[in-house]
């Protein structure tokens, strides 16, 4: 439960090795040592996290099992991770993603069903588990990790920037459909992102890091915010960005 002063007391990340996950779970924590559970696939890169965010200032942190292309037992991840906070879980982080191989995946073979699988369905149903939990207690919030690539999909990487719409715009829908039952839905839209999953791409403009992500999201909750652009000026960028004619924005570099 939040306190008077709005910090919380756990958070719940699914996609626990995400470094933006950590990131975020480590900013929210710290100001009350919260409890910190983080769910996913990959043990030692989960303990890799854990680390960091305990070196922040969390207080218990754990690791459990979750895999965002097993929709059927996202139901019990949710009550297990409450039960292993021994209390509400105040913030779920929806962290969990696949970036893909364009070149690849458009070639053939099964990258690009994998990567639907897991940015959109496995969203849809690991935010539809998170609300239902979130909506029994009476309180909490999610925070849904977009992309600006999902703003408007280029032909770059457009098998991700359609998971990353497709995901974007159900977590909306998800945020609108749970007004007035103490549930409060984020969308948080980062640009390029610094981290291991972008380790050898080259920079795109305004690329940022995962603290600055976490600092953002961070704000945005505290002031009720149902979108946040990080950073803030690619707002302006798309509001031009979604409205230049298909042709030209064919030819905008990748």
């Amino acid at each position: 439960m939040r306190d008077a002063l709005g910090a919380v007391g756990s958070v719940l990340v699914l996609g626990g090795s995400s470094e933006i996950g950590a990131a975020i779970a480590g900013e929210l924590a710290r100001p009350r040592s919260a409890v910190v559970i983080l769910a996913g696939r990959d043990d030692s890169r989960m303990g890799a996290a854990a680390e960091t965010v305990r070196a922040v200032g969390a207080g218990r942190v754990e690791t459990m099992a979750f895999d965002a292309d097993d929709p059927g037992s996202h139901e019990q991840v949710m009550a297990d991770a409450a039960g292993r906070a021994g209390q509400d879980i105040d913030v779920v982080v929806i962290a969990f993603g696949l970036l893909g191989d364009q070149c690849a995946d458009e070639a053939g073979g099964p990258g690009a069903v994998r990567l639907a699988t897991t940015n959109y369905v496995g969203a849809v149903s690991a935010g539809l588990a998170a609300a239902r939990l979130l909506k029994k207690q009476g309180h909490g919030a999610i925070v849904a990790l977009s992309s600006v690539a999902g703003e408007r999909v280029r032909r770059a990487n457009f098998i991700y920037g359609s998971s990353k719409a497709g995901m974007d715009g159900f977590f909306q829908g998800l945020g609108d459909s749970m007004a007035g039952t103490g549930v409060h839905v984020m969308v948080v839209r980062p640009g390029f992102v610094r981290t291991k999953m972008t380790e050898g791409l080259p920079d795109a403009p305004m690329a940022t890091t995962p603290d600055a992500v976490a600092r953002a999201t961070v704000k945005g909750l505290q002031n009720g915010r149902q979108m946040v652009w990080v950073p803030a000026q690619l707002r302006l960028v798309f509001a031009v960005f979604r409205h230049l004619p298909r042709p030209i924005w064919r030819r905008v570099p990748a």
